[in-house]
């Protein structure tokens, strides 16, 4: 087996609970599975668990059965190893609830990640785990047997190990160096040292175990745009060749802090960590969900916990929770009746409770006027494309407006036709005034149609900001400047997500501060190729 895979699932099982888990990222096939069957023992979860299999709840058969309350116990009752399946489809709540466990430090987790670009679970979730494996780059010639490890003298021996004085500051040096903010991926680190100490038979922490360590915890979290050059060297000696080999296996605390952190970033593809990064700053965005906006309902949808309601207003009785919450009542209700029929009380009733995620239309508001170079727009095309391949992936709608001449114009509605999508955007002319005002207007104006009709609208900008004819046709730069400033504002105040490709050769300072007013990133692409213009807008409107 891959001499990565194999430390890191031997760390895993030798403390699961103080690394937190393992979050292994790639998509399911042999190499994944032989992964998976390596693992440590763990119980299985799936992310749309509910509370009762979580935590416990009253087991209803066996009360009614018994006359009393039994409870059962949840998959959170038994301390151990979880494995999460579709980690990336974790909701924000299991995240918590998991997060908690995670921090009583009774369980661990290992999230199975099988999402694809900027898919991945959730920030409470993989803050907490420290151990990181990517499986896409493998082969499965690099799947051997598991190397033969003495787990149990290795979760003996883990106790007494030592850590010697300044190894906690240098991995949080690293940490911060490497644009880390969690506190925890240092613990981790440290933790991960002492883990691979004790498989080895050793009592103390080597500067091997630390730089292993950095590899297997720190990396995955480092950002691709810190600090690149290592800090103005320390007041030593010139003639001074730093410690040797043997001096650092024995001191980690003198390990260069930049042999570390280029341990971490060699740890990883560069596709990868920018990949990783990508994601993680499309999450944090405003607004930013990947999905369709979440309304409440009792129909369907994906099931919430029920809540207690009244009958007559509509919803739909959960019986099951109905027959829960009155059976611990029961033989006080019989008592008092005198009769041997399940008493059910208004204050028992549960109504069904659903969550239903609404679609989602892309809006892209290309320009096509003259001021746009024709390779710049061939290049906007090439990545509108691109993203109606994703869209139609995601069962997304998508729709175009094209903004040119004296005016705006509505080239397709939304729809799922990938096929009229293209055909309508191939045939997109060039020439012509920049109107930006009207572009955008006719972008908001489809957007909340599109929100009237139960849909969540998104609004990409291509342009290159030189906006000329004004909302009215005329032909004047600073109205046309003034007209596109407000309709943003518009944007900003109508709650739309939007996202600006600045398709000019140098960025424009004014559309800069158009994105500002509209609430939206601005990415500035000059010489930019259509793949990573969709990777940018990926990125942005996940």
């Amino acid at each position: 087996m891959n001499d990565r895979l194999a430390t890191a699932l031997a760390v895993l099982a030798t403390d699961p609970i103080g690394l937190g888990g393992l979050w292994l990222r790639g998509r399911a096939g042999p190499v994944r599975d032989a992964v998976v069957a390596a693992l440590p023992p763990c119980r299985r979860l799936h992310p749309g668990i509910d509370d009762a299999a979580l935590f416990g709840a009253l087991d209803l058969a066996a009360t009614l059965a018994a006359g009393r309350a039994v409870t059962g116990r949840g998959v959170l009752g038994e301390p151990g190893l979880l494995c999460l399946t579709m980690a990336e489809r974790c909701p924000p709540g299991l995240a918590a609830r998991l997060g908690g466990a995670m921090d009583a430090g009774t369980h661990g987790v290992v999230a199975l990640d099988e999402g694809d670009g900027d898919e991945a679970p959730p920030p409470a979730l993989v803050d907490r785990i420290g151990l990181f494996l990517a499986t896409d780059g493998l082969v499965w010639s690099d799947m051997g047997p598991l190397p033969a490890v003495d787990v149990a003298l290795a979760r003996a021996a883990l106790p007494f190990v030592i850590v010697p004085d300044g190894v906690a500051e240098a991995l949080v040096r690293v940490a911060v160096r490497l644009g880390i903010g969690s506190l925890r991926a240092p613990l981790q680190a440290l933790a991960c040292a002492r883990a691979l100490a004790a498989l080895a038979g050793r009592g103390i922490v080597t500067g091997a175990d630390v730089q292993a360590a950095v590899e297997l915890t720190l990396a995955h979290r480092a950002s691709p745009a810190a600090e690149q050059a290592p800090p103005p060297p320390e007041n030593t000696p010139p003639d001074d060749p730093g410690p040797s080999g043997e001096d650092r296996d024995r001191d980690p605390a003198t390990l260069p802090d930049e042999m570390l952190i280029d341990a971490a970033r060699s740890a990883l593809p560069p596709d990868l960590l920018a990949a990783l990064a990508a994601g993680r700053a499309a999450r944090a965005a405003k607004g930013a969900t990947g999905t369709g906006g979440a309304k409440a309902g009792n129909r369907r949808g994906r099931p919430l916990p029920s809540r207690a309601g009244r009958l007559g207003s509509g919803a739909r009785v959960d019986l099951i929770a109905t027959l829960r919450n009155a059976a611990p009542w029961q033989p006080l209700r019989r008592a008092t009746a005198r009769q041997a029929a399940i008493h059910i009380r208004p204050a028992d009733i549960r109504l069904k409770r659903y969550v239903e995620t609404s679609d989602r239309v892309l809006i892209f508001a290309v320009d096509a006027s003259g001021s746009s170079a024709l390779a710049r727009l061939a290049e906007a095309k090439g990545a509108v494309e691109l993203m109606l391949a994703a869209a139609y992936a995601r069962r997304d709608h998508v729709a175009l407006v094209a903004f040119r001449g004296a005016g705006a114009e509505v080239m397709l509605p939304p729809t799922r036709s990938l096929v009229q999508t293209k055909r309508r955007l191939a045939g997109l002319p060039g020439g012509g005034g920049t109107p930006l005002a009207a572009g955008l207007q006719a972008a908001l104006t489809l957007a909340l149609q599109a929100r009237a009709r139960g849909m969540t609208p998104t609004i990409a900008l291509l342009t290159d900001g030189r906006a000329n004819i004004a909302r009215d046709g005329t032909a004047d730069r600073t109205r046309a400047g003034e007209d596109a400033t407000d309709t943003a504002r518009l944007i900003a105040a109508s709650g739309v997500a939007a996202v600006v490709i600045d398709t000019a050769t140098r960025p424009q300072a004014a559309l800069a501060a158009l994105a500002r007013a509209m609430a939206a990133p601005c990415l500035p692409l000059p010489r930019a190729d259509a793949r990573v213009m969709q990777a940018a807008i990926s990125a942005a409107m996940a």
